[in-house]
């Protein structure tokens, strides 16, 4: 069942598979980073399963900018993130690459394309899912303009999803994807106290600075990427290599081999939307280890 609000909210119940009735315990998110190509929807498929069984999350958000070949999304590429229990799909830059993008993006419920592009587009870039015993949970896909190509202003159009978002949510998660450090954190700090986590996505490498802001937001500036482990930000070494080298870019290809799952898990009051806790998670085929 979809309800899309006046101002382009997405609303869907039942997502996470239960009635949306919060509890006293904290409402747990999940949350994978870019998705690259088939070694990426594989390690989806093949360990996320494993992860919600260990941690129990509310509600799975995956970034999947890059699920088909590296660039953009398809329908083919979608679902099997959805059968193994991803919630929502948020994406990026290479939003409409793939030819029948457009068309996917505006029926499916569960995929969230960046709120600031210009109006009019398919999809929308906010929506509020029903996470079983954790409640609502509002996710806003947002696009950086630094080092990107040119969009809306990302801070204008945050204030105005949260404003929107909060009178039916406290908790919103927010997927900021970008280039530049500097962008992510600023916006970390604009939605500090108003969102429950302002997450970075888009350049595929971990950071270690996950930590909670003074106002209760948790933040980290890059999840990562759940991909090819033995490449370069998930494409095949030597294609990059050879670009380095010479300037003349190539058509880039995603890696095979052993994949990498960096993702975040964080705990947020469903009262307050204040985060509690915020820990990356870090899997490489069979080793798995949790930092922060």
């Amino acid at each position: 069942m979809r309800n899309e609000g006046a101002e382009g909210v997405r609303r869907v119940e039942g997502v996470a598979g239960e009635e949306a009735i919060p509890s006293t315990r904290p409402t747990r998110i999940l949350m994978l980073g870019d998705v690259v190509g088939k070694p990426g929807r594989r390690a989806v498929v093949e360990h996320l399963p494993k992860l919600i069984e260990e941690h129990h999350p509310h509600i799975v958000i995956a970034n999947g900018e890059n699920a088909a070949g590296g660039l953009g999304i398809t329908k083919e590429t979608a679902l099997p993130l959805f059968d193994a229990g991803v919630g929502v799909i948020t994406l990026g830059n290479h939003v409409w690459t793939q030819r029948d993008a457009a068309e996917f993006i505006q029926a499916e419920q569960r995929i969230i394309r960046p709120a600031n592009l210009p109006p009019g587009l398919p999809g929308r870039g906010a929506g509020v899912f029903a996470a079983g015993s954790g409640g609502k949970v509002g996710v806003i896909n947002l696009l950086g303009r630094t080092f990107m190509a040119p969009v809306d202003d990302p801070f204008r159009a945050a204030d105005a999803l949260i404003d929107e978002i909060s009178r039916e949510t406290p908790v919103i998660v927010v997927d900021m994807h970008a280039e530049a450090t500097s962008e992510k954190g600023a916006m970390g700090r604009y939605l500090d106290g108003r969102a429950s986590a302002v997450l970075g996505t888009h350049t595929h490498v971990p950071t270690c600075d996950e930590r909670i802001l003074p106002g209760g937001t948790a933040f980290v500036t890059d999840i990562g990427m759940v991909g090819p482990r033995d490449s370069v930000l998930g494409m095949k070494v030597d294609t990059v290599l050879d670009y380095f080298r010479t300037l003349v870019k190539p058509r880039f290809e995603v890696a095979s081999g052993a994949a990498v799952v960096s993702a975040v898990v964080l705990d947020v009051d469903p009262v307050t939307g204040g985060a509690q806790s915020i820990s990356r998670i870090t899997v490489q085929e069979s080793q798995t280890a949790t930092g922060g």
